[in-house]
């Protein structure tokens, strides 16, 4: 009874979320224009180091959506920014970012770190304690280098600073290595920034194709926060299933 009670509620919810975008899809437009419009008011050398920061901390924010947008608006006629300092605003953020997790992971220790991994406030911010051990077997296999090599592995990259921290590893060579993987990796992205230039020169051609395809943006949205919705709600059900059949298992092996 209480399995189908838990199940009527999480169909309940997912009905409601799925009710929830369809009216704002009916009723909010999205539009291309307040996305570009946002970029060129509010992307600052301030707000660059910032957004840098939280990427490299436990929030799942990607790098791809800030410094190559960055860097292609520094490149107009009209932008207060340069691409260099792009890069250099994009390193001290991601370097500072990567200090607060080295400098927590030496302060709270390996157990309470995973327990957090492994909690509902860490699943929020979709971390578990198989991420957490693969970045820590990482660093462990390449050694001090890794801090280097992980900043340019999507998966390995905001949380290697952990393992880091919890191993109490030398702040001078954790920095050198941070500054010089984060500095290749925004270079990287900075270049993508560039190509685009290349391609779209005039920052209005740009603005045009965004609001070309516009509604096929706002429909990809919608859709990439109801398959969200529905991973997550799959992924709880067959977690909590996997640990039944454990559990179920130990009994029977203890009643023998």
């Amino acid at each position: 009874m209480k399995k189908h009670y838990k199940l009527t509620i999480a169909v309940v919810l997912l009905v409601a979320v799925v009710a929830a975008i369809a009216y704002c899809a009916a009723n909010y437009s999205f539009s291309a224009r307040d996305l570009y419009e946002w970029y060129k008011e509010h992307m600052t050398y301030a707000v660059i180091a910032l957004l840098m920061g939280i990427e490299s901390s436990i929030v799942p924010l990607p790098s791809e959506v800030v410094v190559p947008p960055a860097a292609y608006f520094s490149l107009q006629a009209h932008s207060q920014l340069e691409i260099f300092m792009v890069m250099v605003t994009a390193t001290v953020g991601a370097y500072v970012g990567s200090i607060v997790n080295y400098v927590l992971s030496m302060i709270i220790g390996r157990p309470l770190i995973y327990a957090f991994a492994d909690s509902k406030v860490g699943h929020m911010f979709m971390l578990n304690s198989d991420k957490l051990r693969h970045a820590e077997d990482y660093f462990q296999r390449k050694g001090s280098v890794a801090i280097f090599l992980g900043r340019l592995l999507p998966a390995v990259r905001h949380l290697i600073s952990i393992p880091a921290g919890m191993s109490k590893m030398n702040f001078l060579k954790f920095s050198v290595y941070t500054i010089l993987g984060a500095g290749v990796w925004n270079a990287v992205l900075s270049g993508f920034g560039y190509m685009l230039y290349l391609v779209v020169p005039d920052d209005a051609q740009l603005f045009d194709a965004l609001e070309h395809y516009n509604e096929y943006l706002k429909a990809a949205g919608y859709g990439l926060i109801l398959l969200i919705v529905v991973y997550l709600v799959v992924r709880h059900y067959k977690k909590k299933r996997s640990k039944q059949l454990a559990a179920r298992e130990e009994n029977t092996e203890s009643q023998h």
